[in-house]
């Protein structure tokens, strides 16, 4: 059987221009995995409420970060494609969860190469409902639909992989080198405490307080939580770091429901009133820089941090094309295609 490769991130509005910014938001929004309500109330909120008041302000933030080359998460996710391509024989197509570069496109493409087996690769290193989850579902039902002889083989979250761990402490060692911080942060995007709870296989471990996390347990295959606090610990330890020294955090809540706390901007901001004067954040929840960490950490939680007194703000980029990332992809995908890759 022929093989190949799909690699799915995020998604990104085609323009930052308010119709397409509403467009993109009111796909992402009524995904019953990112807003998992009933649908009556999710049509209400979303279509009711938020397209009505976000597309605007959404716009305004998407205009400060986009590049000439077009959204930063599209380039860089095609930088990454095009680079992986080159170290792989098998053919390497892209696609986003949200937007106009769809998973059914990105399947096509491979299917009109004569491909019959497709590694997925969604590109987040921890699990979640409104990320691996919702990619990997909806390219089995576009499988269903419309290639029924495609077999499809997703790679599980590697946020503990000990080669995943080892390419990002030394891209955040190299970022970090000269620069004299005295906190390093790690931010991970937010979600509902109530989607822990529906991920726990087990259906009792997840409390969210300050032991579940540490104690073994199945459940750990698909809590977010865990798998975040899990990238911090094994980083620290990598990299050395002191007690103290690093924490963690999650940003980008939305609504009045309980998110994963702490939240970042407050975060920041506790930061710079404790005296930090000098701080570093990285983002290991996204391997492509975006809105979520171009405009909101490196402008927004940068104005916080001079707001509360602070003086240097660094911030870490996304692994995005690095080429020890790309060897890593290619050495996973190289596992794959003689059936040697193992989950852990």
């Amino acid at each position: 059987m022929k093989k190949g490769v799909l690699l799915v991130n995020l998604g990104s509005p085609d323009s930052p221009e308010p119709k397409d910014v509403k467009k993109y938001l009111g796909e992402f929004l009524m995904d019953e995995r990112v807003i998992d309500v009933p649908l009556w109330a999710r049509t209400l909120l979303v279509k009711g409420i938020i397209l009505n008041t976000r597309p605007k302000a959404s716009a305004a933030a998407y205009k400060k970060i986009w590049w000439e080359e077009g959204s930063p998460l599209i380039v860089l996710s095609e930088r990454l494609q095009q680079k992986l391509q080159t170290q792989i024989d098998l053919p390497v197509a892209l696609a986003m969860r949200y937007g106009s570069m769809t998973i059914k496109k990105g399947l096509q493409e491979l299917v009109d190469k004569g491909v019959e087996e497709v590694f997925l690769i969604p590109l987040y290193p921890q699990f979640a409902m409104a990320t691996t989850e919702t990619i990997v579902v909806l390219a089995e039902e576009i499988r269903k639909a419309n290639f029924p002889n495609l077999t499809i083989t997703d790679l599980p979250a590697f946020y503990n992989r000990e080669d995943y761990i080892e390419v990002l402490s030394k891209s955040i060692k190299r970022h970090l080198q000269g620069k004299n911080y005295e906190h390093l942060l790690f931010s991970y995007h937010g979600v509902p405490e109530r989607h822990i709870r529906k991920s726990d296989i087990t259906k009792s471990h997840c409390k969210i307080d300050g032991s579940c996390c540490a104690t073994p347990s199945p459940a750990h295959e698909f809590c977010y939580r865990h798998q975040c606090k899990e990238v911090t610990r094994l980083v620290a330890e990598k990299l050395g770091f002191d007690a103290g020294t690093y924490s963690t955090s999650f940003q980008s809540r939305l609504g009045f429901d309980p998110w994963l706390q702490p939240y970042t901007d407050r975060t920041i901001e506790r930061l710079g009133k404790q005296g930090i004067k000098n701080m570093a954040i990285v983002t290991p929840a996204f391997v492509s820089d975006c809105l979520e960490t171009l405009e909101e950490i490196a402008m927004e939680g940068e104005e916080i941090f001079h707001e509360m007194g602070g003086k240097e703000f660094t911030t870490v980029p996304c692994l995005n094309d690095d080429d020890e990332w790309v060897a890593l992809l290619a050495k996973w995908i190289h596992q794959w295609e003689h059936s040697k890759l193992k989950t852990v």
